[in-house]
């Protein structure tokens, strides 16, 4: 099964700030580390987005996540806007940072790439080791629905500047109910002005959880919720599909 540290490489990594299909919320991760107090510490960080926007407003704010081709972007991203930034390379389930933080979060439902539950557990366990005693940390979630037999072999495709074409396309979809898991395989490709074509074929596996499921991991790790919430800011109910944790050490 493909990790996020082997699914976010090469060609993936080159145009998936390009095709992603919405933007992180910067302004909840900018009240979160507000709110909770710095330093602070995004999980999944990729290239850049909204970390960099975050160090630009002088938030005590590092980054980790577990590709390096996503670092090395972000590394020149950070340069180009003349941003200082401290970046960690690890899996968030191995991540032995040294230090701890008052506040961790990750900008969207990166948590979700975990693929099970044990390595789900670990990374809750190395969460609750980094943060203060009174510090917090936000994880959103989602149960992502069944991709529709439609949008097998459709093409989300974009020109960018210099007339290159990028596109990515669902190329097949497997879903496990039992074992809350969804993979599809997605073609990323490049198409350069002469039509040279650059092709790869990645697996895109989500696992995901209910907010009972997952607040029993939560309690495991030495965790304890401080506020389990919807999409709209009001308390998850257990048949949410949409939710956030904010958690702090039990």
């Amino acid at each position: 099964m493909t990790t996020p540290s082997q699914f976010y490489t090469g060609l993936v990594a080159e145009l998936y700030a390009s095709l992603r299909s919405a933007d992180p919320d910067v302004e909840t991760c900018a009240r979160f580390v507000t709110r909770n107090g710095t330093p602070a510490l995004e999980l999944g960080c990729g290239d850049g987005d909204p970390l960099l926007e975050l160090r630009r407003r002088a938030l005590d704010v590092e980054g980790l996540d577990s590709s390096a081709d996503m670092l090395d972007r972000c590394r020149q991203r950070a340069a180009a806007l003349n941003l200082d930034v401290t970046l960690h390379h690890a899996e968030i389930e191995n991540m032995d940072l040294g230090r701890r933080f008052r506040s961790i979060f990750l900008a969207g439902a990166t948590f979700n790439l975990i693929v099970d539950d044990a390595t789900a557990g670990r990374a809750l366990e190395r969460i609750a080791a980094h943060l203060e005693p009174d510090g917090a940390a936000l994880i959103p979630l989602f149960v992502p629905p069944p991709v529709p037999a439609a949008d097998i072999g459709r093409v989300s495709e974009r020109i960018v500047e210099g007339g290159h074409t990028l596109r990515c396309t669902t190329i097949a979809v497997q879903r496990r109910e039992a074992e809350r898991l969804q993979t599809a395989t997605l073609r990323y490709e490049r198409v350069e002005n002469d039509g040279e074509r650059s092709t790869t074929d990645r697996d895109w596996t989500l696992h995901w959880y209910t907010p009972p499921l997952f607040a029993e991991l939560v309690a495991v790790a030495g965790l304890r919720p401080l506020r389990v919430v919807d999409a709209d800011g009001a308390p998850a109910r257990a048949e949410s599909t949409a939710f956030a944790f904010i958690v702090a050490p039990a």
